[in-house]
């Protein structure tokens, strides 16, 4: 089926702009020319409505197109299918002639980014299915909703994630994490009220306890340190108070 924008019939006008809405409840700048649907995609024809861009480089607004072309974004299932974007995107120059970006291709706020093979929604998406099932079950989800994505992809949206504005914790747990179970192991600070991890200490030295509980001291103790000396030992250097997660 397919659904095309500028016909004379105002009831398929009136669906386009019902799917446009649909589509991109919450971007502005975007107006979609055909709807294609069959049983295992969805394609969408869409392009920019703003009037111009700024530069990424010296942020000077531009309006001078220099060309346009074709991006095929990845965007959030519908209804089990595949959903594609044919976006329609322009190349600006710009104005500023000391600026070294001679060009530049525009980007939709909240649906688009440079180089980016997904929408911002969908990259969203599959961020929140990553953090909450990690990296095989995390790939393994979206194929069941309409979405090809590798393990490696999920986790690599994971690390791209802004870090979380975390509070100084009031109450410390310390154990320890294996990187390689045996021979490598490094040292996790936990939030014993909130039972979350802080941080990651990338060895259980005495040395990188002290300065992490020199940088809190804050901390209240609450119970036992675990079994490892070294970590016994960050404790009085560091002259902080620590508690064990578990007990």
């Amino acid at each position: 089926m397919i659904i095309v924008v500028g016909l004379t019939v105002s009831p398929v006008r009136e669906v386009v702009l019902r799917l446009q809405e649909l589509l991109f409840p919450s971007i502005a700048d975007v107006a979609v020319l055909s709807v294609d649907v069959d049983i295992a995609i969805v394609r969408v024809d869409a392009h920019s409505t703003s009037r111009g861009a700024a530069c990424p480089q010296c942020g000077i607004w531009s309006a001078r197109v220099h060309s346009s072309y074709l991006r095929f974004p990845a965007d959030v299932p519908s209804g089990g299918r595949r959903v594609v974007l044919r976006l329609r995107v322009r190349r600006f120059r710009c104005l500023d002639r000391v600026c070294s970006r001679r060009t530049f291709v525009e980007q939709i706020h909240g649906l688009t980014r440079k180089h980016g093979q997904r929408t911002e929604r969908l990259r969203s998406t599959l961020a929140s299915v990553g953090l909450a099932l990690a990296g095989r079950a995390g790939a393994r989800l979206p194929a069941v909703l309409g979405v090809s994505v590798s393990r490696s992809t999920v986790l690599r949206l994971i690390k791209a994630l802004p870090e979380p504005d975390i509070p100084s914790p009031r109450v410390v747990g310390v154990d320890e994490y294996a990187t390689r179970r045996g021979h490598a192991y490094g040292t996790v600070p936990v939030d014993v009220e909130t039972r979350r991890p802080v941080d990651l200490l990338p060895d259980r030295e005495a040395s990188s306890v002290a300065g992490w509980l020199a940088a809190r001291r804050s901390s209240r103790d609450r119970g036992r340190l675990p079994r490892p000396c070294a970590v016994l030992r960050g404790r009085r250097q560091g002259r902080g108070t620590t508690s064990h997660p578990g007990r």
